[in-house]
């Protein structure tokens, strides 16, 4: 794995995301995981890129559209609106938007079509199957439930299609397929994810249809315009697309320039064999290098329960917002799932663990320590020198250890364990505090003592709040300013290079002067 200190670029997707509806919790947690790990990169000041986007044609669009008497494209505009809104609304720092309505998309969809079939990898056929027009893709009988119900769709039956399409020779990539897969085991993760795209390679690849034909919301096929280009072979180049300037000439010289191959793509494990097996095979096909990596993360239930309309227990993402902030909301889902594994919503647990961590352990900590350094030294840092606190420190010992440690969780995507250490660190500030009793330390004249307690501890919030600011940058950004810096993990990019080095322990000057204290996280409560 590509560590953040040899990149000088790192670029990151979520998927294109469908916009038959409007987004829902998922569609949060993908964003929020991509938003977190370009964020850390700019704290290492690597340049980022922050991409998703909208997948807008297709004819499960075409058919929502008409049901609700707009027009494909009224509703497309509608859809993508309310994306907007909720990545505004949960602090996400969007560098790219793409929509694959896009003009310049279109353009370069047939630029690398052609590519595709110059090679020879496309051809005329007919297709005969079992059609998910929700899941826009054929299904083999087995894999459909009684009656040809989908499996993810189980209130949407398949139809049966013989059609004339057009088809790209997935089957020629076998052997070069395994070959990525070998060579670079870490293409694929998580491991399970891995197993998956091996198992399903090991069965034989056969060639996939893209093109439909009676469909005319979509790009036409430069070589037939009767038929129109398969969502997913229009929707995968929308990653491509994004990474144009704005002045660019819709080219793929232009779009691959500078940021391809991407770093990585972060999906849900439903679209897994599109990125980790159409989408290198297609790439190969074009002479375009493949990405780093793919990840394929799990999915989202509520109190232990699958989410769906039908049941009555989806989560709308701008409630929970709303209700609870969106720092919240990041936090419990990058700090309570395991990326990569399937996770649970439960709104008591949610605050529970918000109040425990954020409001208690950290904010009461940050609390109770700038009361006593506004009244014992004069509202700023204690004058205490950093190099003068011995090695062995406890809260010393714990810091300097504690970036590396950190570092390597978010450089594996691994958030919830990097939570972990700082909340390590938080809690054992706490018992510190209570051990040492700087209070007390003051009362009896020995105030050196009781500032080293005090410095120990404001400088242990200081750097969980600075590994935290990827997650949490509103409470970051609090914490920051009462302890006396102008900052705002939110603001520019070109402001996190001038804190690259607050990776180390000891960094927060003697004597500055301290802000306004007010609390950092105030304490949820479950609505009546």
């Amino acid at each position: 794995m590509t560590s953040a200190s040899t990149l000088s670029t790192f670029a990151m997707t979520t998927p294109l995301y469908y916009v038959n509806d409007v987004p829902h919790i998922g569609s949060a947690y993908t964003t929020i995981a991509v938003d977190v790990a370009c964020r850390y990169h700019r704290l290492q000041g690597i340049s980022s890129l922050c991409i998703t986007g909208s997948d807008e044609h297709g004819q499960k669009i075409q058919r929502t559209a008409m049901e609700k008497g707009r027009s494909p494209q009224e509703h497309c505009d509608q859809i993508v609106e309310s994306f907007a809104s909720l990545w505004e609304v949960l602090d996400i720092r969007l560098d790219r938007f793409i929509r694959t309505t896009d003009p310049r998309h279109e353009a370069i969809v047939r630029e690398f079509f052609q590519r595709c079939w110059d090679t020879g990898d496309i051809y005329l056929g007919q297709q005969k199957g079992w059609y998910c027009v929700s899941c826009e893709e054929y299904k083999e009988e087995r894999d459909l439930l009684d009656d040809h119900y989908c499996v993810l769709h189980p209130n949407k039956q398949a139809e049966w299609r013989d059609e004339e399409n057009y088809f790209f020779k997935l089957s020629a990539y076998q052997e070069k397929l395994e070959a990525l897969y070998r060579d670079r085991p870490d293409f694929i993760q998580p491991d399970s994810r891995r197993n998956e795209v091996l198992s399903f390679v090991k069965q034989g690849l056969q060639d996939f249809s893209i093109s439909r034909v009676n469909m005319d919301w979509g790009i036409p096929l430069p070589i037939d315009p009767k038929h129109t280009l398969y969502v997913w072979f229009d929707a995968l180049l929308g990653y491509v697309t994004a990474l144009l300037e704005s002045d660019d000439e819709p080219t793929l010289e232009n779009a691959l320039a500078k940021w391809w191959p991407m770093n990585i793509h972060l999906i849900g494990k439903d679209i897994l064999r599109f990125h980790a097996v159409y989408w290198p095979a297609m790439l190969m096909s074009a002479g375009v290098a493949v990405p780093d990596r793919v990840f394929g993360h799990g999915f989202l239930t509520k109190d232990g329960q699958k989410m769906g309309k039908s049941v009555g227990n989806t989560i709308d993402p701008f409630d929970l917002i709303k209700r609870y902030g969106s720092d919240a909301v990041r936090y419990y889902f990058m700090k309570e799932i395991e990326l990569g594994r399937d996770g649970d919503f439960n709104e008591q647990r949610f605050i529970n663990i918000l109040n425990a961590d954020l409001a208690n352990d950290l904010g009461n900590l940050l609390k109770r320590t700038l009361t006593l350094s506004n009244k014992n030294c004069d509202r700023a840092i204690p004058p205490v020198s950093p190099d003068a606190i011995p090695d062995d420190h406890p809260l010393k010992s714990a810091g300097v250890s504690l970036s590396k440690t950190v570092q390597d969780c978010y450089e594996r995507f691994a958030f919830s364990q990097a939570c972990e250490p700082l909340l390590n660190l938080v809690r054992t500030a706490n018992k510190y505090i209570d051990e040492q009793a700087p209070w007390s330390l003051y009362k009896k004249g020995e105030a050196d003592a009781a500032n080293v307690v005090l410095y120990s501890i404001l400088e242990s919030v200081r750097l969980a709040a600075y590994w935290l600011s990827p997650i949490t940058p509103n409470l970051s950004t609090r914490i920051y300013r009462q302890l006396g810096y102008d900052v705002n993990f939110n603001g520019s990019h070109k402001a996190f290079p001038a804190f690259a080095d607050h990776i180390q322990w000891g960094i927060l000057p003697p004597k500055q002067p301290l802000g306004e204290t007010d609390p950092v996280f105030q304490r949820l409560e479950l609505p009546t």
